[in-house]
């Protein structure tokens, strides 16, 4: 089955509900690919031929990261840090000391625009639902920021990314496989060079609380 074939036999009302579940599942606290999710989705509606609306696919995206935050939000609340505790036992790769560590320092040092901004970065993109709700961060704030930086990272992302796969239909005879490939390991590069650097400084906070002197000894 060509690729093609493929994507004509996916219904648009399934690709918005995949997007919605997969960002929401993630803002929980859950490590899924949601931008990734969300940008194939923003690639597929460049080619109008496949009947998906980008608007919807921006909808879908910025209603799972409410939700899913929200829901992250009530979580943290709930559990309090410990919660992390014991996801850094079983998740290190992903909610390791250093990890914990890094997403304290960002809420502490900004606040509720940790809220908005985390949205574009991927560890305070899982992370701050419940780290706001753990450290009691009032409700009706990280609501506000929790909206906001949905929008703004799910319709311009959309946007960004519809805009762009229009633009390489227009160059291109006809918007192959290999571009929507190429797309995409842009996309990865990117995502991997800034986890590059998200993982130096993690790297240096696990390193600073490893020879930090324990106050009980």
């Amino acid at each position: 089955m060509s690729v093609d074939i493929l994507l004509h036999s996916i219904p648009p009302l399934l690709i918005y509900i995949l997007v919605g579940g997969v960002i929401g599942i993630e803002s929980l606290g859950i490590p899924l690919p949601g931008e990734i999710m969300l940008v194939g989705a923003a690639l597929m509606a460049s080619r109008h031929e496949l009947s998906v609306d980008p608007l919807w696919v921006a909808v879908a995206a910025m209603i799972g990261a409410v939700i899913g935050d929200s829901i992250g939000y009530s979580i943290g609340r709930r559990f309090g840090m410990p919660l992390f505790d014991r996801l850094g036992q079983r998740f290190p790769n992903h909610f390791g000391p250093g990890h914990i560590a890094l997403a304290e320092h960002s809420f502490g040092r900004w606040g509720t625009s940790a809220v908005f901004f985390g949205r574009f970065v991927a560890l305070l993109r899982i992370m701050a639902g419940p780290l706001a709700g753990a450290l009691k961060m009032r409700y009706q704030h990280f609501l506000v920021a929790n909206v906001l930086g949905a929008i703004v990272w799910a319709g311009g992302t959309t946007a960004f990314v519809y805009y762009a796969g229009v633009a390489a239909e227009h160059w291109l005879s006809r918007f192959s496989w290999v571009a929507l490939l190429v797309a995409i390991l842009a996309g990865v590069l990117g995502t991997l060079a800034l986890r590059g650097r998200v993982g130096a400084r993690i790297a240096e906070l696990e390193a600073q609380q490893r020879y930090e002197p324990n106050p009980a000894e």
